[in-house]
């Protein structure tokens, strides 16, 4: 998947989009191809979000898109009422253009899904005077610079940063001009099988600060709590099947992801997934989450990529299931809620 952050486009295309939130019976939710999400695939095949949703009176089609970033950019314009996304291109997408959002389910975070690859043998000093190929401005580009930092480089020591498609990454690396990159599952598993191929970091290096999200409006999930309901009812059914590892939905999410069901295994085993909600609700609720956060936002704003004319990290407010806030008190536009899964977990739903 791209985790591509935002443009001014997007930010163009929330203002256009906006729209005040009323009760409504029928929802849309975009979501594209990674580990983490395969589940949302499964849930539209399968009927389970139907059987959800018809449970609530309600309709809610999940629509797979191909373009990671212009889905987030949709969901932005006001074209879809949720999308799967990073914490990171949540606080620099939608809610650095704007649009209130809110973390309806934590589903993971990345452990070891994301890795810095070079060719040959070296370690992450060896970087030094290296161009490296990546999506730049992504959570790839997050990931190097946590890793340069660790060893005390930074990119300025690099020998460039290439804008690289996903799309155009495993050929790229083929290729004897390309000798770093810095990508995600299933290229990096494609990657490593490439002889010489040599992972130097990951994201199990900095675990718990790549997190995959469904985030949802927050005015439409205020205005239909049963939109809220029926979505965090469905994906727990579903967590429950891959943690009693159904073979039949493993398979089927592998199939849909471009793998079997081994490949897809081993993806998994590099995701922290919280198929218990009471897990995943403990994880937002961490007061280590505040901090990745305030660390991201940083590196938007280093990057001038955290909202258009963001005077400081600051500039969005993020807000916490306990009430803290981090950034901006008066901006509050990114919102971690447990309310759902805490229900999940109580099973009220």
């Amino acid at each position: 998947m791209i985790k591509k952050l935002a443009t001014t486009t997007a930010i163009a295309l929330c203002l256009a989009g906006a729209a005040t939130a009323q009760e409504k019976t029928e929802f849309k939710v975009a979501w594209s191809i990674y580990v983490g999400w395969m589940p949302w695939g499964y849930l539209e095949d399968s009927g389970i979000m139907d059987k959800w949703a018809e449970k609530y009176s309600i309709d809610v089609e999940i629509v797979q898109i191909n373009d990671y970033v212009e889905s987030i950019n949709q969901y932005t314009a006001g074209q879809f009422d949720g999308v799967s996304a990073t914490n990171m291109d949540t606080l620099s997408i939608p809610s650095g253009s704007g649009v209130d959002t809110t973390a309806l389910i934590v589903g993971d975070y990345s452990n070891g899904n994301d890795a810095v690859i070079v060719k040959g043998d070296g370690d992450l000093a060896s970087l030094a005077g290296k161009p490296v190929n990546l999506v730049e401005l992504s959570v790839s580009h997050y990931l190097l610079a946590r890793g340069l930092d660790s060893v005390g480089l930074s990119e300025a020591d690099l020998g460039g940063v290439i804008n690289t498609s996903d799309a155009d990454m495993i050929a790229a690396f083929a290729t004897d001009d390309v000798q770093a990159v810095v990508t995600w599952n299933p290229l990096v598993s494609s990657i490593l099988e490439t002889p010489g191929a040599n992972k130097l970091f990951d994201s199990a290096d900095i675990p718990g600060e790549i997190i995959d999200l469904m985030v949802v409006n927050t005015d439409t999930l205020a205005a239909n709590p049963d939109f809220g309901k029926a979505m965090v009812g469905a994906w727990y059914e579903v967590m429950g099947l891959m943690a009693a590892g159904d073979e039949e939905v493993l398979s089927a999410m592998a199939e849909a992801s471009g793998t079997d069901l081994a490949g897809y295994q081993a993806q998994l085993a590099s995701t922290e997934m919280f198929f218990d909600p009471a897990e995943a609700v403990n994880f937002a609720s961490d007061p280590a989450l505040p901090a990745t956060m305030v660390s991201v936002a940083e590196f938007l704003f280093d990057k001038g990529i955290l909202g258009e004319g963001a005077p400081s990290a600051d500039f969005v407010g993020v807000a916490y299931p306990d009430g803290s806030i981090s950034g901006a008190e008066d901006n509050v536009m990114f919102r971690y809620d447990t309310t759902y899964m805490q229900m999940a977990a109580d099973g009220a739903l």
